[in-house]
């Protein structure tokens, strides 16, 4: 059914969210950049003597005229944070993740700001991965590098979010040889994936090259052309590498859910599998890249490049490519995040040897869905249904009364039904896109101070206490905001059906912790830390049953035997502060954590009338501030078709 303009805000905002996780979800990119430069920097370095030789010929002529933009040497080991030129062994890293075609990526490369940004962000990220001491070290530097490529690029997290272009294509049956897995890789009309766009852009730079082996033309023209056939096989590189990562060889069907939770746990967990050509291998994945994975990558890596440096030298079968239409200067503008499926495209049969040079090294994807399938792991994304029992105490600034201020003790306890979407780590594990409401009951205890010392109300009991026990029916809503409280309901029906990529975008941001990130989640090795404040609101309604809840209220000069029996309904507001979560479980659609709030409030007072005796004073009601932790019991049960392992 299509989003109606008539539905409320909150339908909408729930509805957006819902479209963001679909499509935030494909955005599990393969290698993060450092992973992906190290990987061609080591290809580079691979090249013997003579390819060597000539690919730093075709560098410094591509450099003409943006020798301040492109470092000197195409493999450049003093790159580092605060660098100000870009070497090739970055193309690869940005093409695909920062860029969406290879005349994007030159684009991107010589003509924007940010870009430069980006690699000293990513400069960074190495760094501190290096010094990390543990998994939650390496957490917090993931989230700051993420935060700080979002707020330098806006298209990073969804930019590639309508396919699954970072990865390989499943096996359907254990049979498939080599050459009929790369023919259903690049096939019309197949899902774009890895290995079909590394052919389709590694055969662009290849008819290129051979350009520049057998034409004569200006030194202009020569570097334009120069570049146009690196950016091309730059981008073509960038898919090469991600057929290594783990999460993008173990299968990419199912929902949103089942697609993420299986790539982040084989990225983390490893995967055992072999190549084409029966080498056994174990990957690893995305931000827990090995030496012996990088290695394994930069062979490969470096046959792809030493055929480019031969059609460059007009040497071999790449340099005697037919086309029937003549290879462009500029590079190929086919776009893998606007595209879905690959078109159709002729390739001269003879490249067919070169492409399998190559995708025979590359290992074997796993079975698709069905009978011997790989387990499959969910990650916390899709609608829920859940339930969170939990138990609080605090302190709170005395009674209702005029002149009940001395401090006093609460507590209670309280079940709640809970409906919502989970969001939670979309780009990484600090994200919290979390959004829920619940409906449920407490009951409190009667508050520790009595409202006055007089044995005369001692007889009374637990009336006399400056709140006496009660329940209310509560209220509790979550929901992320990128700047102030509640912004992305007014953005939705507004800057969502005006331009959906800017609320994605604002939506991206808001479930990382806001436009200044200070409620992204804190990864310890105890548990997770996050700031919460203006994202969740519990609300309780006291006294609205079928009766209001009766308690004394003394009234100055009242003696305290006649103090009046009235009847009070109030509505009290908590604000969470602080959240801590020391641990969090997730078995095929269920998922339950402990978590610890610390939070303020106040109840006030909306009706008083009194009970006894009759006729006298309706005291004046004050605000009751208060202050408490809060400990529950999280339980959820994701819907969907989706099954999937332990995670």
């Amino acid at each position: 059914m299509p989003l109606s303009l008539h539905r409320s805000p909150v339908a909408r905002f729930f509805a957006y969210q819902a479209i963001l996780a679909c499509l935030l979800a494909a955005t599990s990119h393969a290698w993060i950049y450092p992973e992906h430069r190290d990987i061609t920097f080591l290809a580079i370095r691979k090249l013997d003597p003579g390819r060597r030789a000539l690919f730093d010929r075709l560098w410094a002529d591509a450099r003409l005229g943006y020798e301040s933009r492109l470092s000197a040497a195409a493999a450049d080991s003093t790159q580092g944070e605060g660098t100000t030129t870009i070497d090739y062994a970055a193309w690869p890293a940005i093409a695909g993740d920062h860029s969406v075609s290879g005349a994007d990526l030159l684009h991107n490369v010589l003509e924007t700001s940010w870009i430069l940004e980006v690699a000293d962000i990513t400069a960074q990220l190495k760094n501190g991965i290096a010094s990390a001491k543990d998994r939650s070290a390496r957490i917090n530097h993931l989230r700051d590098s993420d935060l700080r490529l979002q707020r330098a690029d806006p298209e990073y997290a969804t930019r590639a979010g309508k396919n699954n272009v970072h990865f390989l294509l499943a096996r359907k049956t254990t049979e498939i040889d080599p050459r009929t897995y790369a023919n259903s890789s690049i096939r019309a009309g197949s899902e774009l994936n890895a290995a079909g766009t590394y052919v389709w852009y590694h055969y662009s730079a290849l008819l290129k090259a051979a350009r520049l082996s057998r034409e004569r033309m200006s030194p202009a023209e020569r570097s334009a052309l120069a570049r146009a056939a690196l950016a091309d096989e730059a981008f073509s590189l960038h898919f090469l590498e991600d057929t290594f990562a783990a999460g993008h060889v173990t299968g990419t069907w199912g929902d949103a859910s089942l697609r993420k939770g299986t790539h982040d746990y084989y990225n983390e967990s490893g995967f055992e599998t072999r190549s084409w050509n029966g080498k056994a291998m174990v990957l690893a994945g995305d931000a827990w890249m090995r030496p012996e994975d990088a290695e394994r990558a930069s062979e490969v890596i470096s046959a792809s490049l030493a055929q480019f440096v031969d059609a460059i030298a007009g040497l071999g079968v790449a340099a005697h490519l037919a086309s029937s239409v003549p290879p462009p200067s500029d590079p190929d503008t086919f776009n893998v995040g606007r595209n879905i499926v690959h078109i159709k495209r002729e390739f001269d049969t003879t490249a067919i040897q070169l492409f399998a040079e190559t995708l025979r090294e590359t290992p074997v994807p796993a079975l698709g869905s069905g009978f011997g399938e790989l387990p499959r792991f969910r990650a916390e994304l899709g609608p829920f249904i859940g339930f969170a029992p939990a138990a609080f105490a605090g302190g709170m600034s005395g009674g209702f009364g005029m002149d009940q201020t001395q401090v006093g003790g609460m507590g209670g306890l309280s079940l709640a039904f809970r409906v919502g979407l989970g969001i939670e780590g979309v780009i990484n594990e600090a994200g919290d896109g979390l959004v829920f409401l619940d409906l449920g009951f407490r009951e409190d205890a009667p508050s520790a101070k009595d409202i006055q010392e007089s044995q005369a109300l001692d007889k009374l009991g637990a009336i006399a206490a400056q709140i006496p026990a009660r329940s209310a029916y509560t209220l509790r809503l979550r929901l992320p905001f990128w700047l102030i409280p509640g912004d992305l309901l007014l953005a939705a029906p507004t800057v969502g059906l005006i331009s959906m990529p800017t609320f994605m975008q604002m939506a991206v941001a808001a479930g990382s912790g806001g436009l200044i990130p200070w409620q992204t989640g804190i990864a310890t090795p105890i548990g997770r830390f996050q700031f919460i404040l203006g994202r969740e609101v519990g609300v309780s309604f006291f006294g609205y049953g079928k009766e209001e809840d009766k308690m004394l209220i003394p009234i100055s000069d009242v003696p305290p035997v006649e103090t009046p029996i009235v009847g009070v309904r109030s509505i009290q507001l908590e604000f969470p502060l602080v959240e801590y979560r020391p641990f969090r479980t997730f078995s095929m659609n269920q998922s339950s954590s402990m978590v610890v709030q610390f939070y303020g409030g106040v109840d006030i007072p909306t009706k008083v009338s009194v009970v006894a005796p009759v006729g006298a004073e309706e005291p004046s009601l004050r605000n009751n501030w208060f202050i408490g932790m809060r400990v529950a019991f999280d339980w959820r049960y994701y819907l969907g078709s989706g099954q999937g392992g332990h995670r």
